[in-house]
């Protein structure tokens, strides 16, 4: 039997590109010109996306054998879900594997801003503690913690807070029945009443800009934001300026709005945590999303039930 043509929507790691390129006949698309992909759609049955592809009810209208896309990470806002259902095209992804490590990178970029790690670190390698020392930074211990998007990931959060003896409290669609924490009915409602506020939500039309100039002074100039959700979720220019002017503390980030090209002013910033999108990218957890991915496509091609849909 000839393998089932799949489509890679961008560069993959080799553990994963070469492990698909054994079971299936795999084609990249950024060497394909219009052409090439017009050449090939009538032949491709599955797509292998991440959670940055873009795949729009156009580009499936172009493939016409298209069955199934697997998208390595757990976000697929990229992907138009809509026009996936009307054409009965099967989208899964890997939720769930990442949740530890991604609640353990937000604790950590919100103790680096808070705490001033980074330009601590700084401050010795200066040879500046010689001549006196660092100044004071900001307790964690006790305060309260607002998260955006009570999900997997923000439970997780909410976990390791408590060992803080931290007051939680946050914010979604509606309350959840089981959660025994405040719930706030918006994002601004949430900023008012905390001292940090953890960024845990889908990015998407319905989040895009959420948290903005306002819920940014409702955090107020001791407030902390820490984002390792999506870039877009947060109004990149309105945190820039909330920034540069201290109307927040300070700020830990895994995502942008434009990554990996970041905005020349947060690079100017000395209140911030930047960090390259690698909450979720620990060895063990990336491993088990590459066999997931791997797996996702191979079970509908096998006329298996597909371990991990997209609800």
């Amino acid at each position: 039997m000839s393998k089932p043509a799949v489509l890679l929507m961008s560069r993959l790691p080799e553990p994963l590109a070469g492990r698909l390129r054994e079971r299936f006949d795999c084609h990249e698309l950024a060497p394909l010109d219009a052409a090439g992909l017009q050449a090939l759609a009538p032949q491709l049955r599955g797509m292998v996306a991440t959670g940055e592809s873009v795949v729009s009810r156009a580009l499936m209208a172009s493939l016409p054998a298209l069955e199934v896309i697997s998208v390595l990470g757990v976000g697929y806002d990229g992907i138009d879900l809509a026009a996936a259902r009307e054409r009965g095209i099967c989208v899964a992804h890997t939720p769930g594997l990442s949740t530890d490590d991604i609640a353990d990178f937000a604790m950590a970029l919100l103790l680096a801003a808070a705490r001033q790690v980074v330009n601590a670190d700084q401050f010795v390698r200066r040879g500046d503690w010689t001549t006196g020392r660092h100044p004071m930074t900001r307790r964690v211990s006790g305060a309260r913690l607002g998260i955006v998007g009570l999900g997997r990931i923000g439970r997780a959060v909410a976990q390791r807070a408590l060992a803080f003896g931290m007051e939680i409290a946050y914010t979604g669609r509606t309350p959840k029945a089981d959660a025994p924490y405040r719930w706030c009915s918006d994002a601004q409602a949430l900023a008012t009443s905390v001292d940090f506020l953890v960024v845990c939500a889908s990015g998407g039309a319905d989040t895009r800009a959420l948290v903005n100039a306002d819920v940014l002074a409702a955090l107020g100039p001791t407030g902390v934001l820490v984002n390792i959700a999506r870039g877009s979720i947060v109004d990149e220019e309105a945190l820039i300026t909330a920034l540069r002017e201290r109307q927040i503390l300070a700020a830990g980030l895994d995502v942008f709005c434009h990554e990996p090209q970041l905005a020349p002013e947060l690079l100017a910033l000395d209140n911030v945590v930047l960090t390259p999108h690698m909450a979720s990218t620990t060895g063990a957890t990336v491993q088990a999303m590459f066999d997931l991915t791997f797996d996702n496509l191979a079970a509908h091609f096998d006329g298996l039930p597909v371990p991990a849909p997209v609800a």
